[in-house]
């Protein structure tokens, strides 16, 4: 027995080593020990869920450095107490400075020490006494560990970690003791530790078996058994016992798994069995990871892992496919001697004919389809796997992944031990030659050789694969052919693609088809599933598999093509429209899908596998567009523009009376419907705007031309007037549709927008021939007479004639435009027709929209999801939603508001109105934590889970301090509830001066003073970077109820509203035990929870709350802050506040300026940081789809709410409550253009109102004052009133 004397530097030296441990593993250094060498040197643990601005980026960096510079005093404290020690015990060795005492202390071993003077005879008495208590006595053995423990960490006694004379199995029995007179030390020692390995190997085995425990009290358990074992055994030793522990349970989870159900082993039964347990091993190698991590070196972990498991799971795989392989063999044997008794066809599936051709080349076989697939699926659930455990080493540990395998090690070296090589040259290292320091071991990585089990399999994959693809396609395709015959005429058979697979989504929403034919999509399904197949192979043993597999894919992609062509080709004459369009949007879905295909192999093949079918459908993709669009443009041309009867413009007699319009243009206005809905039905939505956008523009173009040419009697002028006019409108109405953005919209460039650019130029032509040509002809000549004489501008058309100028002559339009052409903001009801024009929930649009006007759409969301407007059954459901965790329209809104870090202010001026009438701002000043049964307010409940989330870290921090405390300061109560007998204590050796806890517990009473003083510094240290890491919505939104509140209670002067709110929440969980366990995942005993109720007493001391308590005890944990850094409560609680109304001010600053500024509302880029800073945040995307459907579900009612002038949400009332679920609505199944007549053409193509437009003439003729002279005398010449003789 050796006995250390190092006592006082021996915990400085402890926290040097796990810090340098944790230096090496990637982690922040922290000292967190509750000593006296630091008093808060905590580290930063506040996630950065946000994107900090200048200021918190300050106090993130400032907080950083303040830790660092205590960390590093500490450790010079320590290095400086351990040189002081070691040079008054090691005379021979002086330690000049802290670089030596480093290298001292790097290869410092405890075995090494000088042993102490204790007498033979008191240790032979003192390990017989605990022989004597274990074999005795029950349940003692928990009570001697901690008994041995503390008497190493106390007296600095250090019992030898010897490997076992036995092997170190469960089986093993202790010592055999023939005459206690002849026992020495080291057998009654390995005697003591034997019987207590076997009670914590007991302990972890029974652990296993339960598994009741919550998962992190598990860890904690099984960590501390095997630190324990540790103290008595050698890490390697300990380490193979607990690996053989594991190992088992790894083999027999997986034999349990696939032999539970009866029958034959087969493979469907072997899939079944993997995807029950890979969970649970994931869950298994987790748990190890975390446990390893804090107790040995991350190389040594990982090695545990690889042998443990990874190495366990590929044998049991290896030997399972063994097995299938040869049951597969053997009944492919029984086929071929039954085919060659029954020569018959081959009926589709991969089984006799193909084990003739394929039998000779070895031990070979045949695999059906579904066989195919259960491997395919095996596969995926390996590379699952694979990618977990990457992550949660990567996560835990630090290291590279399973790709970085083969990439050239760099930065530190280290040796296998973990051993940082230090710059300065040791001196017993001065003979190392220089061919022996460039050799640096490999460093140890994550290897998991589950493919090694699929090499037998390989071939007859590879084989194998090649016939059902071909197979499956081809019986896809002729069973398409015939239900084409079967129904001659009929459109083809489509599917919804709604539902994309996973695999599929990193298309955008945009990009992605709708429907699709069916067929294509029962191919790509089945290629979807064998895809893991080909995905596996990253060596050359499984090449072929996917050199098949790319080879047999392209044979049914040309064959899809050819199929899709042949669709093509049969319209108009024996197929519908329709199909072209889904032939066009199945070719699509096919280029994404072998582009994806091709993505995901470039991780192992340098070069494309698929150029060729992408190129190919690619090319198709591009025709086929074009001749849709071509197709549509000439039906318009030569078919619905065609109209003899209606523009027979010489004919004396008027047009049904001058009261409609002409045919042609009412059909085209039906076609152009009819195509609007095809397309946003089927194709996806970036290909169905690029079509409709080109039909729109070049249909317009022949208008244009048509009508500039027209030269009407003086009965036909009306129609003429009313069929512009009827164009006009039934343009602005797709015109919402084909611009997906405001911009597009508002400022279309000739350069960037060209098409839609074309399509305001060819409406500002057909303006012009109403205006010259169907105008009075006593207004046109006042005009033109008043304004001759006149000087004219050369660039008089450009200032009169602007892009926007012929939607501003049509009245109906005038409520969703802005006020002036040149405007750069739309006007509310403007926004909402343009997003719900889109054929798709466009986010940036969406975004934009809740964000216009001071977020007015949101406040009639708001208002009108009031509860004072629902009734008792509809409460009912509310509450009923609320229960199934269904998040509420108001939470969802606050989500998606808190998380526009770009738009502060935003949150704050959209509740509120919402707030004030509500009368909730008081709410803020008495935030409680408990979840009642009573109903909430949504606001209120959104934002106290947004500031208990800030503090979570600090409660999980103060939480780890006191089960710290606990286990060295009160561990005879903490972790067991037995007492040292009394005849053990007497054998103590007297030299090593041990105290008992109990005794210790009497006479250290600071030591909660200590405790608690720590605790309120983490607690206020952490305030200003707390706010710092809070959105900036959150924070402006307590600006905003300070300024309202700040008369009412003037005690929050000195800290602030947000201050305030964060300490009495945190006092609350403090206050509440169970609410502190369920938020940090803790168990908390009564101690715990005391100390925790004391701690929330002096915080609420400190900001003047405290109602009662110990306030002498209260008194003592400020002063001994003040005493250490006097007025530091003050200053933090200062800087915080300062925190909080810096960045509130200049939030409003910044918003006062961009007001101010040129660029009203928000830019392009400015809103798409947002919608993707949003979507990364949990649930970001999916809330902004359930805002955009309920808005979509209740687009009248908010067109109604927006159309209102003069708004006032205190004059109007909300009479309809939103519905809050996400309802769909059916859409009709095909075109009907009668009900197209009653719910658009009345609306947007209402004739009798056109006839009755009282035209501004004095307003619109002036803009034609600049009007190119050739075109204006052109015009001119074709009213019926005169000629050219006539000018």
């Amino acid at each position: 027995m050796r006995r250390r004397r190092l006592r006082a530097s021996e915990k400085s030296a402890f926290l040097l080593l796990n810090g340098v441990r944790r230096v090496e593993s990637g982690e922040v250094l922290k000292m967190e020990w509750g000593g006296e060498y630091s008093l808060d040197s905590s580290n930063l643990d506040c996630l950065l869920n946000i994107l900090p601005g200048e200021l918190e980026f300050q106090q993130i960096l400032s907080d950083l450095d303040e830790k660092i510079k205590k960390n590093t005093s500490s450790i010079e404290q320590c290095l400086k107490d351990l040189q002081s020690e070691v040079n008054e015990i090691y005379t021979n060795e002086i330690l000049q400075s802290t670089t030596d005492c480093l290298q001292w202390l790097n290869n410092c071993s405890f075995s090494s020490l000088r042993p102490s003077s204790t007498h033979h005879g008191e240790l032979m008495e003192f390990l017989r006494t605990l022989q004597s208590l274990l074999k005795n006595e029950q349940n003692q053995e928990e009570m001697i560990l901690h008994f041995l423990l503390d008497l190493s960490s106390q007296c600095g006694v250090s019992f030898p970690c010897t490997p076992s004379g036995t092997s170190f199995e469960l089986t093993s029995s202790l010592h055999a003791i023939e005459d206690d007179s002849t026992m020495d030390v080291k057998s009654l020692w390995d005697d003591v530790r034997l019987h207590l390995r076997r009670f914590l190997v007991n302990r972890l085995q029974s652990q296993e078996e339960t598994n009741t425990n919550a998962l992190q009290q598990q860890r904690e358990f099984k960590t501390q058994c095997i630190q324990q074992l540790l103290f008595l055994y050698p890490e390697s030793e300990v380490l193979t016992k607990y690996q053989n522990m594991q190992n088992k349970l790894v083999s027999d989870l997986l034999q349990n798994c696939i032999l539970s159900s009866c029958g034959e082993t087969n493979f469907d039964k072997v899939v079944h069995g993997y995807q029950s347990s890979v969970p649970t091993l994931c869950t298994m190698i987790k748990e190890d990871l975390y446990i390893l991590s804090g107790t040995i070196d991350p190389s040594s972990s990982l090695k545990f892992i690889n042998e443990t498991y990874l190495d366990t799971i590929t044998e049991e795989m290896t030997v399972l496919l063994e097995r299938l392989c040869e049951l597969q063999f053997k009944e492919n044997a029984l086929h071929i001697v039954k085919a060659n008794k029954i020569s018959k066809k081959h009926r589709g599936t991969v089984h006799a004919v193909a084990s003739q051709e394929y039998h000779k080349k070895g031990r070979n076989f045949c695999l059906t389809l579904y066989q195919l697939k259960c491997l395919s699926q095996l596969i995926k659930l390996f590379l699952l796997m694979e990618e977990k455990i990457d992550e949660l080493s990567a996560e835990i540990l630090f290291v590279p992944s399973f790709t970085e395998k083969n990439k050239n090690v760099q930065g530190v070296l280290k040796k296998a031990s973990g051993e940082l090589l230090i710059g300065e040259t040791r001196a017993n290292e001065t003979s190392v030659l220089p061919e022996q320091l460039l050799q640096v071991e490999e460093p140890i990585l994550l290897n998991f050789g589950w493919r090694n089990a699929f090499k037998d399999l390989s071939s007859s994959v590879a084989h194998c694969i090649t016939i059902a693809i071909e197979d499956f396609s081809t019986k896809i395709l002729q069973h398409e052919q015939k239900e084409e015959f079967s129904a001659a005429g009929c459109a083809m058979s489509l599917v919804n693609n709604q539902q994309m697979r996973e695999s599929c989504r990193a298309v955008q929403q945009e990009e992605q088809p709708k429907r699709i034919a069916k067929f294509c999509s029962d191919i790509m399904e089945e290629l979807d599933t064998l895809l893991p197949l080909a995905l596996a192979c990253r060596d050359d043993s499984l090449q072929e598999i996917r050199a098949n597999f790319v080879e047999a894919c392209s044979k049914v992609a040309t064959a899809v093509l050819a199929r899709l062509e042949e669709k093509s080709k049969d319209v108009p004459s024996k197929a519908p429209l329709q199909d072209l369009y889904a032939a066009l949007s199945t070719a699509i879905y096919v280029f994404q899908h072998f582009t994806m295909y091709n993505n995901l192999m470039r991780e192992t093949s340098k070069k494309p596998l698929f150029l060729v079918p992408v190129q190919q459908y690619q090319e198709f993709i591009n025709v086929l567009q074009f001749q849709v669009t071509n197709y549509c443009v000439r039906v318009c041309a030569t078919s619905i523009l065609q109209d003899a009867e209606s523009h027979h413009w010489d004919d004396c007699k008027a047009f049904y009376e001058g009261e409609r319009c002409s045919f042609s243009v009412q059909m085209w206005h039906y076609f152009c419907c009819a195509l609007h809905r095809d397309l946003w039905t089927i194709l996806p939505p970036k290909t169905a705007q690029e079509i409709l956008t080109d039909v729109l523009e070049q249909s317009l173009a022949i208008l244009s031309s048509r009508y500039c040419q027209a030269c009407p009697s003086y009965k036909r002028t009306p129609q003429i007037r009313i069929d512009i006019a009827a164009i006009l409108m039934s343009t602005e109405d797709m015109l919402w549709s084909v611009c997906s953005s405001v911009q597009e919209f508002l400022n279309p460039h000739e350069d960037r927008d060209l098409k839609i650019y074309k399509i305001h130029s060819h409406c500002n032509s057909l303006l012009s021939v109403l205006a010259i040509l169907t105008s009075p002809l006593k207004n046109l000549y006042e005009t033109f007479l008043n304004n001759s004489d006149e000087q004219l501008p050369q660039d008089f058309s450009k200032v009169f004639y602007h892009p926007l100028h012929w939607l501003f002559c049509i009245p109906s339009s005038c409520s969703s435009l802005p006020k002036t052409p040149s405007a750069r903001e739309m006007a509310a009801q403007g926004q909402l027709k343009l997003l719900l024009s889109q054929p798709y929930c466009n986010l940036n649009l969406l975004l934009e929209t809740l964000l216009h006007h001071d977020c007015l759409l949101v406040k009639i969301l708001l208002r009108s999801s009031r509860n004072e407007v629902l009734n008792h059954d509809e409460q009912c459901s509310l509450l009923e939603q609320i229960n199934n965790k269904q998040p509420a329209l108001i939470e969802t809104i606050f989500t998606v508001l808190s998380y526009c870090t770009l738009s502060p202010k935003s949150l704050g001026i959209a509740f509120e109105t919402y707030m004030e009438k509500e009368q909730l701002w008081n709410c803020l000043y008495n935030m409680t934590v408990s979840s009642c049964g009573e109903l909430e307010p949504e606001v209120i409940r959104c934002l106290k889970l947004t500031l208990i989330n800030s503090v979570k870290g600090i409660v999980k921090q103060i939480i780890s301090l006191m089960h710290s405390w606990e286990a060295t300061e009160n561990y005879g109560m903490y972790q067991h509830k037995q007492i040292v007998p009394e005849s053990l204590l007497k054998t103590v050796p007297k030299e090593w001066n041990y105290t008992p806890r109990e005794m210790k517990r009497k006479e250290s009473g600071k030591c909660f003073t200590r405790l608690a003083a720590q605790a309120v510094s983490i607690v206020i240290s952490k305030l200003p970077t707390v706010i710092a890491c809070l959105p900036p919505p959150v924070k402006y939104f307590f600006f905003l109820a300070e300024r309202k509140m700040s008369r009412n209670f003037a005690e929050l002067k000195k800290a602030g509203l947000l201050v305030w709110n964060l300490i009495v929440i945190i006092c609350r969980i403090f206050e509440d035990g169970n609410t502190a366990e369920l938020l940090t995942g803790a168990t908390l005993d009564r101690w715990s929870k005391e100390k925790l109720s004391l701690v929330r007493v002096c915080l609420e001391s400190i900001m003047g709350k405290q109602k009662s308590g110990p306030k002498q005890v209260t008194q003592k944990v400020i002063q001994s802050i003040e005493q250490q850094r006097p007025n530091w409560i003050e200053s933090q609680l200062l800087k915080a506040r300062k925190l909080s109304a810096d960045c509130a001010s200049l939030t409003v600053e910044g918003a006062t300026l961009e007001e101010g500024g040129i660029a009203l509302g928000f830019t392009e880029q400015k809103i798409n940081m947002m919608v993707l800073d949003i979507c990364h945040k949990p649930g970001g995307s999916e809330y902004l789809r359930q805002i955009y459907h309920i808005i979509w579900l209740n687009e009248e009612y908010l067109k109604e709410q927006l159309s209102c002038e003069n708004f006032s949400e205190d004059g109007v009332t909300s009479s309809q409550c939103l519905p809050l679920t996400l309802m769909g609505r059916e859409e009709q199944p095909v075109f009907n253009p009668f009900q197209v007549y009653r719910q658009s053409c009345v609306k947007v193509f209402n004739q009798s109102t056109i006839t009755e437009w009282n035209w501004d003439w004095s307003n619109l003729l002036p803009s034609y004052l600049g009007l190119n002279q050739m075109t204006f005398r052109v015009l001119l010449a074709h009213r019926p009133t005169m000629g050219l003789n006539d000018l």
